[in-house]
């Protein structure tokens, strides 16, 4: 099967398995395809990348069974056959932002594939030549919300992406004053939804970058570098200077390092030492936390006997509230009989 020459890596097989080799085999042969099946080609893209309903409000069953990473797949190949035939394709690409908007949102690390994703963002925001402002700085939003819930490759990688939008688009970079209701070009749409599915109206402009001040303080060097380098840019200069650096070549960098990277601790926030038989434990905390803590042997023998024995008494309690319960009814329900006995004896 053909691959694609970004190199993704075929998806593992599931409802649709020959997907991803198609749409591979579609990214790198696009230019030999008949134009005449351009114009289909290009709607059952877009039909595939939906994730929502269609315009009639009947539900999509292709489209609501596809991951994450093949709805991105399916936009950056479309971006694909569009560059490889410009001078004979005229297609509106307005649904595909809107998807890449909604699909960044729903990216969960470790579920869908970071490759694709920086794959996109380069293809469908980094080469492209010039953005809408409002849907520039909606992207520029987006991207610095992404990057306080994602890990530390992702983060740059949107960071990276981000640096770039603000380069080319310099009336975005309005997004960077701290003034009350945003920058001082809110556009058409005088209040942000961060919750509109369509970045062209989602007002970002009247909105700031309050998560770069969050990101400079991110405990990776290189995500708080580039947090911090964001935040200086100014907006009096309109020169251009467009970083050398992809996202991918970001996330690639940052997912190789995460095997090697050691957070470093301050001493003087660690725990002090205690007297007694105290013994240095070596504690290992996933792949990137990697230090040593005193630990007082009697005193973790204590607490937890306590602990056990505290349970071991809620338990024997909760045991013995159930017998007093069961008790208490059997003696309303011997004293109801007693009484129906005597009612009885009496007529």
């Amino acid at each position: 099967m053909p691959r694609s020459e970004a190199g993704s890596s075929p998806q593992p097989a599931g409802s649709h398995p020959l997907l991803t080799p198609c749409l591979d085999g579609i990214g790198k042969f696009c230019q030999l395809i008949d134009l005449d099946f351009m114009s289909d080609l290009m709607n059952y893209l877009r039909k595939l990348a939906r994730s929502g309903n269609n315009s009639d409000g009947s539900s999509m069953d292709v489209s609501a069974c596809l991951t994450v990473s093949e709805r991105l797949q399916c936009c950056i190949i479309a971006f694909r056959v569009m560059r490889n035939n410009l001078d004979a394709l005229n297609v509106d690409l307005q649904d595909f932002f809107v998807q890449l908007y909604s699909l960044i949102i729903e990216y969960r690390p470790g579920r869908d594939k970071g490759e694709i994703l920086v794959e996109a963002l380069k293809i469908m925001l980094c080469d492209d030549r010039q953005h809408d402002m409002q849907r520039a700085a909606a992207f520029i939003k987006r991207l610095a919300t992404f990057s306080l819930c994602s890990g530390s490759a992702e983060s740059l990688a949107a960071l990276v992406t981000l640096k770039h939008l603000l380069q080319k688009n310099v009336k975005c970079r309005n997004l960077l004053e701290n003034d009350a209701g945003g920058g001082s070009v809110s556009g058409a749409i005088a209040k942000y939804h961060p919750y509109a599915t369509d970045p062209n109206l989602s007002g970002a402009l009247a909105s700031v970058l309050w998560e770069l001040n969050l990101l400079s303080k991110h405990y990776h060097p290189a995500v708080s570098t580039m947090a911090s380098n964001i935040s200086m840019l100014g907006t009096g200069d309109n020169q251009v200077h467009l970083s050398n650096k992809s996202p991918q070549q970001a996330f690639k960098e940052l997912s190789l390092e995460q095997e090697s990277f050691i957070v470093k601790v301050d001493s003087k926030s660690s725990t002090k030492r205690k007297k007694g038989n105290a013994s240095l434990k070596h504690i290992n905390m996933g792949s990137d936390l990697d230090f040593t803590v005193q630990v007082d042997e009697n005193d973790v023998r204590k607490k937890l006997s306590e602990h056990y024995l505290l349970l071991h008494d809620i338990a024997e309690n909760e045991r013995l509230r159930g017998e007093l319960v069961g008790t208490t009814l059997s003696l309303n329900l011997y004293e109801q009989y007693k009484k129906q006995k005597k009612r009885r004896r009496t007529k």
